[in-house]
């Protein structure tokens, strides 16, 4: 069992930066592939990246590519999400979620679908506005 904790949301302008940071506690984080997701108000839970439990693989949503970034520290027990560019459609509350198996799916549906991650952290306010 992991338990996740997000950090880094905050305000920011349109163009700016934010590193999210996703930390993990309570077993061996490198066991767990682990996925970021966002949602709007009035949206639902939308898929934005994941990585594999050593950090060698990594996959992008389309509606992010060029411009998120996600890596993993695992002697930290940390998993990062480096927004740049940001735009105000990228408000959102950002989620860190985990599943046990190090190996990332080779269904596409299957990483970008929350149900088949079984720990979620509390999620973290992104605000891009001017």
């Amino acid at each position: 069992q992991v338990q996740l904790v997000e950090s880094g949301g905050g305000l920011v302008q349109p163009g700016d930066s934010l590193t999210l940071s996703c930390t993990a506690h309570g077993s061996t984080f490198s066991n767990y592939r682990t996925a970021w997701f966002r949602q709007a108000p009035g949206k639902e839970r939308e898929y934005v990246a994941t990585i594999s439990g050593s950090g060698a693989s990594t996959f992008t949503a389309d509606s992010v590519k060029g411009r998120f970034t996600t890596s993993r520290d695992n002697a930290k027990n940390s998993v990062y999400l480096r927004m740049s560019s940001l735009k105000p459609e990228d408000t959102a509350v950002y989620y860190c979620a985990a599943e046990l198996g190090a190996i990332l799916s080779a269904s596409s549906r299957n990483r970008a679908n929350p149900d088949r991650y079984h720990y979620w952290g509390q999620g973290t306010q992104v605000t891009v506005s001017s």
